[in-house]
């Protein structure tokens, strides 16, 4: 599939540029100096990239599941919600933890997931933000960042053609390529 032309209302991002752009956070935020024991991620739009970043840092991950936007295809923010539980493989969030996501929108979920775990995990004891691209809008400035957007433009991420993708048309896909 070809890839659209942005523009200062939709930015177009390809599966090359994305994980370039986790690299590239992965680099700005090593350069920093700043030593973190665990990498938290904001399931879902950070799960790929708290992914790429554990393994590049070789730190442990957790994942906690957060959703605000949920109405219009997920183009309408609504309430916040956040999972009770962080998931991990091992122990218990603590220490100096990078919390990252996707990007910062509004800074809404990111400032009121941030106030949470403040709030419910005291044994945090430094929490630092992390994202691929944040927004001028925002009313949070994430510690690290790739990009900051003037324009507020919608972020089409490679991974969004399986929003409206359903498993019948997958199957169909291979069956025709079978034949």
């Amino acid at each position: 599939m070809p890839q659209r032309e942005s523009t200062d209302r939709d930015l177009w991002v390809g599966w090359n540029e994305y994980h370039q752009l986790i690299e590239r956070l992965a680099v700005i935020v090593h350069q920093s100096g700043w030593a973190f024991d665990t990498i938290l991620c904001l399931a879902r739009g950070g799960v790929r990239v708290g992914d790429v970043l554990s393994r590049v840092f070789e730190r442990p991950l957790g994942i906690l599941a957060t959703s605000s936007y949920r109405q219009a295809a997920g183009t309408l923010q609504g309430e916040l919600d956040i999972a009770t539980h962080i998931t991990m493989t091992r122990g218990e969030i603590a220490g100096r933890v990078l919390l990252v996501d996707d990007l910062v929108d509004s800074g809404h979920t990111f400032g009121g997931v941030r106030d949470h775990l403040r709030a419910q995990f005291p044994q945090i004891q430094e929490l630092r933000t992390a994202v691929l691209w944040f927004k001028a809008h925002s009313v949070v400035t994430p510690d690290f960042y790739v990009h900051r957007l003037e324009t507020n433009p919608w972020i089409h991420q490679p991974f969004e053609q399986y929003d409206e993708l359903r498993p019948e048309e997958l199957a169909e896909r291979f069956t025709q390529k079978r034949q």
